[in-house]
């Protein structure tokens, strides 16, 4: 049977080019990471706010190579066919690209993605002003586009940026962060590659926990443990993922500072003064 002249013949078996990469050790001689961080250093933070201009309110966000973007949209009128309720709702939603592990991610929303959107609800609705906008809605939309470590509290920060960048009333903003716990190590603010770390998986505290934090309030919002560690040891990474949060503060404490000034124009003091001297009768 003739075959196909046009097809370019290939391997029956293909690899991913990640398989033939070497994997550097974690954790150095020195007791420095593999970037060069202090076990409780975090990696550069960039964020900038109002990216994306068909939505209400936007935000990016890069911690080291994780790359997360939120769109906010409404607060929109619910349909009539649903109950009747004087307390807004918050919807999100968190979908990692197709691009964004080392693994292939389908086009669909899977039981994973659902569980981590749920998350970032539960961590934004004890900020967000509920009762300012009865029987409305307001959509949060997440894309992760590069998954390195902390995607999860990567996805908290940007989407309580795009909340206030929204101009959606809040309490406060809510600030996330992620600690891994390697035997005797706490990693603050871990990469990909810590976080699926097995070196020290038979240790008697191996895990990681994610903290949501109202830094003006001072108040836990989210708390997400998952893994084996004891009671002493859960509350030092809870203490540490608490002073990351307030690391992170800050930097988004500027960012919507930077994004109201650039939204709103510099008002020049003559036009104040004439505007008052017209009010007091001068000429």
């Amino acid at each position: 049977m003739p075959g196909d002249s046009r097809r370019v013949p290939g391997p029956q078996d293909s690899r991913s080019p990640h398989w033939y990469g070497k994997q550097p050790p974690q954790h150095q001689e020195t007791g420095t990471r593999q970037d060069g961080r202090a076990d409780h250093d975090l990696r550069p933070v960039y964020l900038h706010a109002g990216v994306v201009s068909q939505a209400t309110g936007s935000a990016y966000i890069e911690l080291g190579q994780t790359k997360v973007i939120a769109a906010v949209y409404g607060p929109r009128e619910i349909a009539r066919r649903e109950e009747f309720t004087m307390k807004g709702r918050l919807c999100c939603e968190l979908k990692f690209a197709t691009f964004s592990c080392r693994r292939r991610r389908q086009h669909m929303q899977d039981n994973q993605e659902k569980d981590v959107s749920l998350i970032v609800l539960q961590a934004l609705e004890p900020a967000v002003c509920l009762d300012r906008f009865p029987k409305s809605q307001v959509d949060v939309y997440i894309t992760v586009l590069q998954d390195d470590g902390s995607a999860l509290a990567a996805a908290i920060t940007c989407a309580a940026a795009g909340l206030a960048d929204a101009g959606v009333m809040m309490y406060d903003v809510v600030t996330g962060c992620s600690v891994t716990q390697c035997g005797d190590r706490q990693l603050l603010d871990p990469s990909g590659s810590e976080e699926s770390s097995q070196e020290e998986e038979n240790a008697e505290d191996h895990g990681m926990v994610t903290v949501g934090l109202l830094p003006s309030l001072n108040q836990v919002s989210a708390l997400v443990l998952d893994g084996h560690l004891q009671q002493q040891t859960a509350v030092q990474a809870v203490k540490t993922c608490i002073s990351g949060c307030q690391g992170i503060y800050p930097i988004l404490k500027d960012c919507l500072v930077t994004s109201t000034r650039r939204k709103v124009p510099a008002v020049d003091p003559t036009s104040i003064r004439t505007c008052i001297d017209g009010q007091n009768g001068r000429t």
